[in-house]
C-alpha cells in the first residue's frame, strides 16, 4: 500500500465516523477519486476488520456499524473499555467537558462492540466517587451520547421532557448543541412542533430515542450557541423574584457566582446587579450568603420573609436570638 493509499485509506476512515451514512459521490468528492476507487478502499477496511456496512440504490451509502469485535487499529478491549468508562463519567456531569470530547465518545460508543457496551455500564455504575459538595443534577452518561451522535448527524431524535410545572410531554426536535452553564447541560435545538428554537435542561430529559430521519443542517440563532441559551436562561421566567444591588465589581461577583454569570449586570466599576430570582426559596439564600460584599435587596415578600426566617434560626443556633 503506497503512503498516499494509506493517507487516503486513513482519511476515509475519519470521514465514516464523523457522519452517519455517506453517500459513494460524496466520499468520491472528498477524496477527490472516483466511485470505483473508494469502493475498492471501502473492500481494504473491510478486509482490515473495520465493519462498514452499505446499501444499494439512491439513497445508499456506507456508514461504520458496531462489529461483533473491536475493529483493529485502533483501541484493543481493555483501552476501550477504559476510555469509554472515563468519557462517561467526565460527560456524566457535563460541566468543563469540551465539545471534542463529546465527539469522542460518540464516535466511540458507534463502534464498540455490544459485550464491551455491557462492560462499560456495569464499570460506570459499580464506581462512586466522594463529593464534599452538590454539584447539582448530574447528566445521564448514555443520554450525552445520544445527543452527541445527533447533533453531529443533524438526526431527529424524540424524548420525554418534563416542564417547571412537573408535567412531562413528548418532544421531538433536532438537536443542534449541547451547552454547559454552571452545574446543568442544557440542550439547544429546534423543535420541530413548536417549529422554535428551544433549550432543555439535560436532567429533565428521558427516553431519548434516535428516529434515524436525517434533516439538513440548520443556521443556528446568532453566531453564539452558548450565548443564545444563556439569553434564553436570563429570560425565563422564576417562580420567586430577588434582584440584588451588590457594592463590588461584576468580575469579583462573577468568580464567587459562576452559575449565575449571565444574571450579573455592571452598573459602574464598584457596583452590579445580581439576578439571584429562583424556583427555589433556599437556592435564592444559598446565592445570597455566596455574595462577596454588601447588597441591597429588591425581592418578593415571600423571599423576605424566608430570608428572615432562615436569619433568625441562625441567630438562635449561635445564642444571639432577640
Amino acid at each position: 500500500m503506497t503512503s498516499d493509499m494509506t493517507a487516503r485509506m486513513l482519511r476515509l476512515l475519519s470521514l465514516l465516523q464523523t457522519r452517519r451514512e455517506w453517500s459513494g459521490p460524496d466520499l468520491a468528492d472528498r477524496l477527490r477519486v472516483t466511485v470505483r476507487t473508494v469502493r475498492r478502499d471501502i473492500d481494504r477496511l473491510r478486509d482490515m476488520g473495520y465493519p462498514v456496512d452499505s446499501a444499494r440504490g439512491h439513497a445508499g451509502g456506507y456508514r461504520l456499524a458496531a462489529g461483533t469485535d473491536l475493529p483493529p487499529l485502533l483501541l484493543d478491549d481493555d483501552e476501550a473499555v477504559a476510555i469509554a468508562v472515563a468519557l462517561r463519567t467526565a460527560a456524566g456531569g457535563l460541566t468543563g467537558i469540551e465539545e471534542t470530547a463529546l465527539r469522542a465518545l460518540a464516535k466511540l460508543e458507534q463502534v464498540l462492540p455490544r459485550r464491551l457496551r455491557t462492560q462499560v455500564t456495569a464499570l460506570q455504575q459499580s464506581l462512586s466517587g466522594i463529593a464534599w459538595e452538590t454539584r447539582g443534577p448530574r447528566a445521564d452518561p448514555a443520554l450525552l451520547a445520544t445527543l452527541a451522535a445527533a447533533c453531529r448527524d443533524h438526526e431527529i431524535i424524540t424524548f420525554a421532557y418534563a416542564a417547571r410545572t412537573g408535567t412531562t410531554l413528548p418532544r421531538r426536535v433536532e438537536p443542534q448543541h449541547l451547552v454547559a452553564s454552571g452545574d446543568l447541560g442544557y440542550l439547544l435545538a429546534h423543535d420541530r412542533d413548536r417549529d422554535d428554537w428551544r433549550v432543555f435542561r439535560l436532567d429533565r430529559i428521558t427516553g431519548a430515542t434516535a428516529t434515524g430521519h436525517r434533516v439538513p443542517a440548520r443556521a443556528l440563532p446568532g453566531e453564539d450557541p452558548a450565548a443564545f441559551v444563556a439569553a434564553r436562561l436570563t429570560a425565563a421566567p422564576t417562580r420567586h423574584r430577588a434582584v440584588a444591588t451588590v457594592h463590588a465589581a461584576a468580575d469579583r461577583v462573577r468568580t464567587r457566582t459562576r452559575h449565575l454569570d449571565t444574571r450579573i449586570r455592571p452598573l459602574d466599576e464598584s457596583t452590579c446587579l445580581v439576578d439571584a430570582s429562583d424556583d427555589s426559596l433556599t437556592r435564592i439564600a444559598q446565592t445570597l450568603a455566596g455574595l462577596p460584599a454588601a447588597y441591597t435587596l429588591d425581592a418578593d415578600p415571600d423571599v423576605l420573609d424566608h430570608l428572615r426566617t432562615t436569619a433568625h434560626r441562625t441567630l438562635h443556633a449561635t445564642g444571639h436570638a432577640p
